[in-house]
């Protein structure tokens, strides 16, 4: 009978696992490009206001730490995220943090939509081509890369962002 009970747990324990959906869960994604210098892109600017630079250079950023998210506004762990994205920018921005939005796998008016409708005010660009996120080696979105004040990667996240994931990474990044 204990053995029974004690089968039956595992039984329930690895159903819940299978049943939890992937895309709310983050990890740590590897990637070819860890340890290397992220590659370098010039995206046309996502903003609604006047006056904003209509290129951004991601070598410009070089010498600051920089939080790089993939994102589409059709991308339901990308709606999840964006609260905390947001919250985190807002703290970490006093620390020379840049945080870096790249709106991929959509149109521009989407991706204004969305910047507007969760209050981003990080700076957000169109990779309208796909060309970068093939560079990155983004599969899906969201997906979030961190990058040194060299320039380099020392992590990637595949999947919606937490708080305690965030926290991690962005400590990786005061080093």
């Amino acid at each position: 009978m204990v053995v029974g009970l004690v089968n039956l747990a595992l039984l329930a324990l690895l159903g819940s696992q299978l049943l939890t959906p992937a895309q709310n869960q983050s990890n740590a994604g590897s990637s070819p490009l860890i340890g290397h210098p992220a590659p370098d892109f010039t995206l046309a600017v996502l903003s609604t206001h006047a006056g904003a630079a209509s290129k951004m250079h991601l070598a410009d950023l070089k010498g600051k730490p920089i939080v790089l998210n993939f994102w589409a506004s059709w991308c339901d762990p990308c709606k999840h995220e964006a609260p905390l994205l947001q919250a985190m920018w807002r703290s970490a921005q006093s620390q020379g943090v840049i945080f870096l939005g790249v709106d991929f796998q959509d149109t521009r008016s989407a991706g204004l939509n969305f910047l507007q409708t969760y209050g981003i005010t990080y700076p957000n660009v169109a990779d309208d081509t796909g060309s970068t996120a093939i560079n990155y080696g983004v599969t899906g979105v969201p997906e979030t890369f961190f990058l040194d004040r060299h320039g380099v990667i020392v992590s990637k996240v595949i999947g919606e962002l937490t708080a305690q994931t965030m926290q991690r990474n962005l400590q990786l990044l005061a080093h």
